[in-house]
Order: C-alpha cells, then sequence, then structure tokens
C-alpha cells in the first residue's frame, strides 16, 4: 500500500510517467484498480504528465435482482463511471473502461437483446450518457483469458465486437481474441467498415428494434448493425443499404 496524498509518492509517479512520456515515447495512461484511490489524486497524476489518453479501470458490480441476472436499470453503476471522468477532468484526456455495457452485453447475447436498449430508449451503458468518455471492450486479461473472472460467452464473441465496433464511444480489442482466437479476418473487417464510415466515439446511435431475438440500430446514417438470430430484417432496413459484414448472428449493413 502506499499514501497518494504524500507529496513524495505523488513527486515520483509525475516523474517517471514524464519520463515514459518524452523520453520513451508512451502517450497513454491506464489506471489500474482506479477505484483504490480517489479521482482527486487521479487528476494530480492526469494533469502532472499531460497525456494525451487517459483511462481508469473502474470494476464494481452490477445491480441484480432475485433471478441472478442484471437489473434492466443500471444508472447508479453508470453513474460512478461519469462521476470518476468528471472529477479527473471531463474535457482532458481521461476515459473509463464501460463496465456497465460489458455486464448487461454479457447477458443480451444469450438471447436478452432487449437489454441493449434502455429505459431512456438510448444504449444502457455508459455509452448511452457520455460516449466519448467511454471505452468500450468484449474481454480483458481478467474478465477473459487464464484468469476467466467475469468472460464473454465463447460462442458469441463476434456479436459483442459487432457491437462495440460499430457503436458510439472508443472501442478496444482483445489480444486473445485477435491472435489466438481465429477472429482477426472478422475483428479486421468490422474495423475498416468503422473506419471507412468515420464512425467515432461520438456518433449518433437510433436503435430501431430490441427484442430477445433481435437488436437492429442504425449510426450516423451510415452503418446499420443487427445482433441475434432472427434473419428477417429486410422490412425494417432502410433501401439502398447492403451487407457488408455477417457471421455467427450478427450482420452489418
Amino acid at each position: 500500500d502506499i499514501d497518494h496524498l504524500n507529496p513524495r509518492v505523488q513527486k515520483e509517479p509525475v516523474e517517471w510517467l514524464n519520463w515514459l512520456r518524452t523520453d520513451v515515447g508512451f502517450d497513454g495512461w491506464r489506471f489500474d484498480f482506479a477505484k483504490g484511490y480517489s479521482a482527486d489524486v487521479a487528476k494530480i497524476y492526469v494533469d502532472r504528465s499531460e497525456p494525451s489518453f487517459a483511462v481508469a479501470e473502474i470494476w464494481t458490480s452490477l445491480a441484480y435482482g432475485g433471478d441472478g441476472k442484471p437489473n434492466l436499470n443500471q444508472d447508479p453503476h453508470r453513474q460512478e463511471l461519469v462521476n470518476w471522468v468528471n472529477k479527473v477532468g471531463g474535457s482532458g484526456p481521461a476515459t473509463t473502461f464501460d463496465f456497465t455495457t460489458k455486464g448487461i452485453l454479457n447477458v443480451a447475447v444469450e438471447g436478452e437483446l432487449w437489454r441493449l436498449r434502455g429505459t431512456d430508449g438510448k444504449a444502457p451503458g455508459m455509452i448511452g450518457w457520455w460516449p466519448a468518455k467511454a471505452v468500450t471492450f468484449v474481454d480483458n486479461h481478467d474478465t477473459g483469458s487464464t484468469q476467466h473472472m467475469w468472460p464473454f460467452p465463447s460462442d458469441r464473441v463476434m456479436q459483442g465486437y459487432a457491437y462495440i465496433l460499430t457503436h458510439p464511444g472508443t472501442p478496444c480489442i482483445f489480444y486473445d481474441h485477435f491472435f489466438d482466437w481465429g477472429l482477426k479476418e472478422e475483428i479486421d473487417r468490422l474495423v475498416s467498415i468503422r473506419t471507412r464510415q468515420g464512425i467515432h466515439s461520438e456518433s449518433k446511435l437510433q436503435i430501431m428494434e430490441a427484442d430477445a431475438d433481435l437488436y437492429l440500430a442504425e449510426i450516423d446514417g451510415k452503418v446499420i448493425v443487427k445482433l441475434g438470430p432472427r434473419y428477417d430484417v429486410g422490412h425494417l432496413t432502410p433501401e439502398g443499404f447492403k451487407v457488408v459484414a455477417h457471421g455467427n448472428d450478427y450482420a452489418v449493413w
């Protein structure tokens, strides 16, 4: 344990971070276990090292109902993420991993895609409130991989990537999925669609349908994504859109 309120403790990490940025060439930080110290301290490290990007790991439990599944309303959970960014500096480089979206998506792809439309009609995770500050992901070294603490359903991983790589927020790709699972080509295709169509962290999301077996959304009027096993959605897609990517229970127009 270290005392982050101690001036000497603050001074030495800041010097190290500035060395990493100016001498080594790193320009972004990941704050591990950021709930273990105050956001006010994280602000000191961000302000004094001036990274171009900073993301915090604030992993707390979702709210669960009596059936053991997440409640539809997870506002307190995503509010905690928003609060951290606000305290560190909403106009600066601070972001947080969108654990709210991760937790809901884990369950939604198991035949409960209605969960992907919140009570306000928007995305239910942090991307529904402040997408510019939300870093979305399917799995990481803690949730998946060898630790396997909160893994995404393994047979539905590409549905997860179809969601985060077409939606607002800043998506990140898990090393294992890209290099070890044989999903590189499918993920690459979705990345290229995002890049080619100019989808970005603050893109406009319109949720067109959210049922148990179908989630359909349009992003920036340029991209449409479908999750779920329902096949016939032609009557829901605007004229002129063509399928450019598809896989197990997902498609992108």
